[in-house]
């Protein structure tokens, strides 16, 4: 099994000076690393609008890579701008998963929307950077991944990953929409992308991960890492409803596999859960692994889904 140590609560966007737009949130970690710093793209959220109604925006924060609890930069707007008047992205980008590919950063990124019987609806964008990640333009106003008859609604959670040339993207795919008060909550399932170019894409079509807390369990955020010889997959779970109550929240789980197609569920091999008390004490979620001079770490959000930001936990040992 993996057994990971808590290192603690890297950046709080409660504590930042940046009021404006990163006012509270920094959800869906991802890293590219550079000489001297490793750059963390997060999403966050400015104050609620008088109905209540948030808007997440992408942006980055910068660690000293010789000390990751040391922030050394913090951008000062959005990277990405948010999409026009009726497209996917008009009132949200959350989450977001990034990736170098040759002189480029690629954001894939869900877009959100809102709705009239339902809150939200959402499908994935890609935002290209030259610049390193300090901005990045869009392929077009609509979608690269979104709604088919198989998967009729809320796209996101994306996580990109590319093995032998191939890109794959996991994401969340909305199953059905559960009436509750006082508004309906969506079910959704870790499902598969692969493509040759990361822009065509071919669906799986199917589920890749089993339930075990119930029927309607929902599953999200699944980062995937190679690891001795095997595919490690660590993802987000949890109730469908209720979920903000003690005991309810998101769980870390995992998965492991041979050919990135098929897996095997089991979360007491994860190594990672709640706290006993703290920041992170209630939930865990939105796991990203990756390695840096040597040692492997993982980056997850706390309580609230990442409304105190995010954390740092580092591989202690793995055997199986």
């Amino acid at each position: 099994m993996f057994k990971w140590k808590k290192l603690g609560n890297v950046f709080n966007p409660l504590q930042s000076n940046i009021k404006s737009w990163m006012h509270e949130y920094a959800q869906s970690p991802s890293v590219i690393i550079f000489e001297n710093h490793v750059r963390v793209f997060v999403c966050s959220r400015a104050i609620p609008d008088a109905n209540g109604q948030y808007v997440s925006r992408m942006g980055y924060i910068d660690l000293n890579r010789k000390n990751l609890f040391d922030i050394i930069d913090i951008c000062k707007d959005p990277v990405l701008s948010l999409g026009e008047r009726g497209t996917f992205d008009e009132f949200g980008t959350y989450p977001v998963s990034v990736i170098k590919n040759k002189d480029e950063i690629r954001a894939y990124y869900s877009g959100w929307t809102r709705c009239e019987s339902v809150p939200f609806n959402a499908a994935i964008g890609i935002g290209i950077s030259h610049n390193n990640g300090e901005t990045f333009f869009k392929l077009g106003p609509g979608p690269v991944l979104s709604h088919t008859p198989d998967e009729p609604f809320v796209l996101g959670s994306p996580k990109i990953r590319k093995f032998n040339d191939i890109w794959y993207l996991w994401y969340a795919s909305g199953r059905k929409w559960v009436d509750h008060h006082p508004k309906p909550e969506p079910i959704y399932k870790i499902r598969m992308a692969y493509s040759k170019d990361g822009i065509e894409w071919t669906k799986h079509g199917k589920d890749i991960i089993e339930s075990v807390l119930e029927k309607d369990e929902c599953q999200a955020s699944a980062d995937i890492f190679f690891y001795e010889g095997k595919f490690h997959m660590f993802f987000s779970y949890r109730y469908n409803l209720n979920f903000r109550e003690p005991g309810r929240g998101y769980r870390i789980g995992y998965a492991v596999s041979n050919d990135l197609f098929n897996w095997e569920r089991n979360d007491s091999q994860a190594g990672i859960s709640v706290s006993e008390i703290g920041w992170d004490s209630e939930s865990v979620s939105y796991p990203y692994v990756f390695e840096l001079d040597n040692k492997i770490y993982m980056l997850h959000q706390g309580n609230e889904i990442g409304r105190n930001g995010f954390g740092l936990a580092e591989l202690e040992s793995y055997n199986f």
